[in-house]
């Protein structure tokens, strides 16, 4: 078989799968469509023990209403229980979702979510199409049109978003200044070991646990990753914490720092749609 065939059957394979995960999602079939979302409240939350693992995230409590009994149900984030909850106070809203038919196979979410359609698998499946007929272009045609096909809806789509990024990164700079601040305490570091299974190289993740009380009262206990200079030793060390009002999960040590990386990710942001329009235009140059 040549590469032309193989990519004409590469496209119509994945095609059909594409129309296949539409025609579910149209039928309201989906994984994500037949998953129930609902609204946890965290009733609890355990301190980590120093020392410890940061897997499965900080130990939780987390009571819900069971739509199919109306009853209030307690539950906990003891084994894998989906996203790791890294930030958590007494009253905080997370999201909790489960099966239809199986709420004993319940997983947690940093935030509550909105119902999905399943889209996402038959959209990754058209872009699988549409890699196979660029390829089939730059065979048949000559190179320059991968990076035609490849540069331009690309840049197109980075330049689209672009503003979106810059107004994210204004409202970020707003939150920033407009911070609280308390002071904190790292109140654990967690350790974890992990072995490469291939070279048996061994990597350790430090995480530090911060411990802080807004203006309002909220105790907080969150995972804290960033501008905490020597984590390693960070135990029982007092810092300044730097938090949004509306949400303590957003917090920072350093304003500055979060600046700073603000500005580079929008520089980012402009440089890749620079270099992909640049891809597209040495393209049609190359023809």
């Amino acid at each position: 078989m040549g590469w032309d065939e193989f990519l004409v059957l590469w496209c119509a394979v994945w095609g059909v799968a594409a129309l296949v995960g539409y025609g579910m999602s149209l039928a309201g079939v989906t994984r994500a469509q037949r998953t129930v979302q609902l609204t946890g409240r965290i009733e609890r939350v355990r301190e980590p023990r120093h020392g410890g693992s940061r897997t499965g995230g900080i130990s939780v409590v987390v009571s819900y209403r069971d739509p199919a009994s109306g009853r209030e149900a307690t539950v906990t984030n003891d084994g894998d229980r989906g996203e790791m909850i890294t930030s958590a106070w007494e009253g905080r809203e997370i999201g909790v979702s489960h099966p239809r038919g199986r709420p004993h196979d319940y997983r947690f979410s940093q935030t509550p979510q909105e119902p999905g359609r399943g889209l996402g698998w038959p959209s990754f499946a058209v872009f699988l199409v549409y890699v196979g007929l660029v390829v089939l272009a730059a065979i048949d045609r000559g190179w320059p049109w991968a990076l035609i096909g490849f540069g331009a809806p690309w840049a197109v789509f980075a330049a689209v978003h672009l503003p979106e990024a810059v107004r994210d990164r204004i409202r970020r700079i707003e939150r920033l200044a407009a911070m609280d601040t308390v002071p904190g305490r790292v109140v654990a570091v967690l350790k974890d070991v992990s072995v490469d299974q291939d070279d048996g190289h061994t990597s350790t993740t430090i995480t530090p646990v911060l411990s802080f009380t807004t203006r309002e009262g909220t105790a907080v206990t969150a995972y804290c990753t960033s501008n905490l200079p020597d984590p390693a030793d960070a135990y029982g060390r007092d810092v300044t914490v730097h938090y949004t009002s509306a949400d303590p999960a957003e917090f920072t040590l350093d304003r500055a720092a979060e600046r700073r990386m603000r500005g580079r990710d929008l520089t980012i942001n402009v440089l890749v749609v620079v270099v992909l329009a640049a891809t597209a235009v040495a393209g049609a140059v190359l023809l």
